[in-house]
């Protein structure tokens, strides 16, 4: 018998009212013969990264910690959060801190990128941005979907509008080869 895959999957956001996190848990409903582990960036909170700061305490654990999360998965679900066309300050502290432990952050699994927002353009500008620079730091994108008018496209049982989902179904399809090839 195979062994049973493993996915671990974040919002790029600390918000309690996440609309990055509710996309990732309904985007989890698909794999549900997968081992998941949801990460919540609370829980990786670090003060602000600065090299003094690094002198003085050294990487904190937590750094250490989110980097083995994605090292012991084979693939990762993420739902970046957009504040001013880029990633939160929350999300991109844990970025700095974690380049400091090893640049290959992604540990080089397969990722689904995902954004969305309120706003008509579903978290675009955060989404080329990580496009661009997360595979430097090991991330194999092996699909991204993004969902805008979060409010408008999203119900209770999950994306309104067909075309999206279409498109977010065939997003999951992308990632889940890549990881069962992997």
């Amino acid at each position: 018998m195979p062994m049973t895959k493993s996915i671990v999957a974040f919002a790029g956001s600390t918000s309690s009212t996440s609309i990055n996190r509710r996309l990732v848990l309904y985007t989890l409903r698909e794999f549900k013969e997968y081992s998941v582990q949801i990460l919540d960036l609370n829980n990786f909170e670090m003060p602000l990264y600065s090299a003094d700061r690094e002198k003085m305490i050294g990487i904190p654990a937590q750094a250490y910690a989110f980097r083995e999360h994605m090292m012991q998965s084979d693939g990762i679900v993420c739902s970046l959060a957009e504040h001013n066309r880029s990633y939160t300050a929350a999300f991109k502290n844990v970025l700095d801190w974690c380049s400091r432990v090893d640049m290959n952050i992604y540990a080089n699994k397969p990722m689904l990128l995902m954004s969305t927002s309120p706003g008509k353009l579903g978290g675009q500008g955060v989404l080329e941005i990580a496009k661009a620079y997360f595979p430097r730091c090991g991330a194999q994108i092996a699909a991204t979907f993004s969902l805008p008018l979060f409010h408008q496209n999203f119900g209770e049982n999950g994306i309104l509008e067909q075309t999206l989902r279409t498109d977010h179904t065939a997003a999951v399809q992308r990632f889940r080869q890549s990881v069962e090839s992997a």
